[in-house]
């Protein structure tokens, strides 16, 4: 993977590998009680067959801070962005503005656009001619240590 830090997201643009799948069991892992063992079907599956749909628009990046925890997006999850997504109001976007990315949740309504964080301790950005502004890329998947 080829790394690039810009303000508060590391970009990754992902390698292809092949034949690269980790072990996946074809059966649901309960959260009650336990399903016996030998009900597990192994087989293989390839994370990247499973989040990535264009390999050529796709990239990873590492969330900093904590703005869009309510949505699930904590300090240090690796998103996945597709940039071939058309953005949509209420879509979690990538952005580039004034010199830096930010991920925020999109608000558009007729000629305006908004960047909604999800945690009430951050303000709503609202985006007019004087900002430098491009929406980079729609998160798609976000893959969380737990």
């Amino acid at each position: 993977m080829i790394a690039h830090k810009s303000g508060s997201l590391t970009f990754f643009t992902p390698d292809a590998v092949d034949n690269a799948a980790g072990q996946f069991f074809d059966t649901g892992i309960s959260a009650g009680f336990p399903s016996p063992a030998e009900d597990f079907k192994e087989q293989r599956l390839s994370l990247d067959e499973e989040l990535v749909k264009n390999k050529e628009a796709t990239f990873y990046a590492k969330v900093s801070g904590q703005s869009m925890i309510g949505a699930g997006l904590d300090d240090n999850d690796l998103l996945v962005i597709d940039r071939s997504l058309e953005p949509a109001n209420n879509k979690i976007a990538v952005c580039f503005l004034d010199g830096e990315f930010t991920v925020k949740r999109l608000r558009v309504s007729k000629d305006e656009v908004w960047l909604q964080p999800e945690n009430p301790n951050y303000p709503i950005i609202k985006i007019t001619e004087d900002n430098n502004f491009l929406i980079w890329g729609i998160v798609t998947n976000v893959i969380k240590k737990v």
